[in-house]
């Protein structure tokens, strides 16, 4: 259930990267500074320029979920169980109010699924083979439901916003602070334009890091969504279906098929402390399945 979150973040730090060299190499930041472009005019710059990058990352998030996880969408049912895939999802799809999916299928050995797309009515669910062989149908229906539940909340298009906001100061916030350090560099003496090898690798290593914070706080809000999402999926399937589900899910702490560098955002419902915690996409499953028994 977590891809989405971990595909979208990575995908937008690459975007803003990708953008700030490209305005690097094309001179967007030295023409604004031989301009006397002030804090204003800075941040519409980076406005434009952070904004964009998430939304590009939402544009792209479809394509970029169906290459790393080889998910195959089902255009014609091949077997029963396709066909149910199908059935339960229209079924979910139309109880919250919103167009159907693409639902699709790929092959790894873990319990797990995702949901993305631009918005309710252009969206994405995937389930793993894994969470098809070893749930039964009450428990995959809810994992169903809780994905809906997050197309059906606008996840994606906040998440995005979030982010469009975050990406705006962490690119107003590196290159202030650069020109602040290029200035003490250099004596406190004026340079025309935005200085030299310096100052971009400043503005680069200071973006890396003003990033670093707020993927934290994204995670904050991934985290607090999951509980929603969960509400949903019990809404839809049944609050025992859900937490019987997760139960499942907590049990299963196999191995994982995911590449080493998003393995720690993984919905292994494992606890984690300190700095680990902050970078949680979501809440432990044992905070989840409270949540769910104390809802009235």
């Amino acid at each position: 259930m977590f891809k989405r979150i971990v595909l979208f973040v990575l995908t937008n730090l690459a975007v803003i990267t990708l953008l700030t060299i490209v305005c690097r190499l094309l001179g967007i930041d030295q023409w604004a500074a031989q301009r006397g472009m002030g804090l204003g005019g800075l941040i519409i710059f980076a406005s434009v320029f952070g904004m964009g990058g998430a939304f590009i990352s939402l544009a792209i998030s479809k394509w970029m979920a169906k290459m790393s996880t080889g998910a195959k969408v089902i255009t014609e049912p091949a077997n029963e169980t396709e066909r149910w895939l199908l059935a339960t999802v229209r079924r979910h799809a139309e109880q919250a109010g919103i167009g159907m999916p693409e639902v699709a299928v790929y092959d790894a050995p873990e319990m797990n699924a995702f949901a993305t797309g631009m918005s309710r009515n252009n969206a994405l669910v995937a389930v793993s083979t894994g969470l098809l062989q070893q749930m039964d149908r009450e428990q995959v229906s809810a994992v169903l439901g809780h994905e809906i539940g997050h197309v059906a909340n606008g996840d994606m298009v906040t998440l995005t916003l979030i982010q469009g906001v975050l990406n705006t100061l962490v690119i107003v916030l590196a290159r202030v602070v650069g020109r602040l350090i290029d200035s003490w560099m250099s004596g406190g003496r004026e340079r025309e334009g935005e200085g030299g090898i310096g100052y971009f690798v400043t503005v680069m290593v200071l973006q890396i890091v003003f990033g670093l914070f707020a993927s934290m706080i994204v995670m904050w809000f991934s985290r607090w969504r999951e509980f929603r999402a969960d509400a949903a999926g019990a809404n839809l399937a049944g609050r025992a279906s859900m937490i019987s589900a997760l139960q499942r899910l907590s049990a299963n702490h196999g191995d994982t098929s995911l590449p080493q560098t998003i393995q720690a955002f993984g919905i292994s419902g494992h606890l984690a402390s300190g700095v680990k915690r902050l970078f949680m996409s979501h809440p432990p499953i044992e905070e989840r399945i409270a949540a769910l028994q104390n809802a009235r």
